[in-house]
């Protein structure tokens, strides 16, 4: 039976991501832990996160949980969510800039006080909060039965910005093309919420259960 470890550092209630993964994977214990060592333990794990990035960065640092990451997310599957999927950029613009984990090149991008549909030039709210179409750009495992620009659930004011656009998996439109999932090798990040995404979501977790970290289609 493989473990799945979601990694808490204080941002955001994680008993929902939990509850989402166990429901759709089977034959999986799924952990909620900030312990070094059951992380690394782990066969799988989860970086999620809510909120600024100032304070995910601090919890990161409370804990001594940044080497901790850097670690295991070049070991074994590795799935970021929302902040989780900023965090791993070099920096963001949010809190008057913050430093990342620095894990890909790129920054992460307000949207803007005057966002607008570039279709209806209607103004667009921040944040964008809702449902959305991503377009998946590469093939990959994760996607595996989930059709192409099904509606993932969103909650987020800031977006990734991507230096290597070969890493987008997908995309989204919000006022601006911006990085729905960026992969690499053993690491899937989203910027949508997956457990707040039905089948869709419930999908893409069952799919990084039985993932083992090959970015080539299954």
């Amino acid at each position: 039976m493989s473990t799945i470890v979601i990694i808490d550092y204080g941002m955001g209630n994680l008993h929902s991501a939990a509850k989402a993964v166990a429901r759709a994977v089977e034959n999986a214990t799924v952990i909620i832990s900030n312990n070094p060592s059951e992380i690394k333990k782990a066969d799988r794990v989860v970086f999620p996160g809510v909120g600024a990035m100032r304070d995910c960065m601090a919890g990161l640092q409370e804990l001594e949980l940044i080497d901790v990451i850097h670690q295991v997310s070049k070991e074994k599957p590795f799935l970021a969510v929302c902040v989780g999927m900023q965090a791993l950029m070099k920096s963001s613009e949010e809190n008057n800039g913050v430093n990342c984990l620095g894990m890909f090149e790129g920054s992460v991008r307000y949207f803007g006080d005057s966002l607008t549909d570039a279709k209806t030039q209607e103004r667009l709210k921040i944040p964008h909060m809702g449902w959305n179409q991503v377009q998946q750009t590469l093939k990959h495992p994760l996607w595996e039965g989930i059709e192409d620009n099904s509606r993932f659930y969103f909650v987020h004011s800031y977006y990734v910005d991507a230096a290597d656009k070969s890493l987008v998996a997908g995309s989204t439109d919000y006022g601006v093309n911006f990085a729905a999932s960026i992969a690499k090798e053993n690491i899937f990040a989203v910027q949508f919420h997956p457990e707040k995404s039905h089948k869709a979501g419930l999908t893409l977790l069952a799919n990084f259960a039985r993932w083992n970290g090959d970015d080539r289609v299954c």
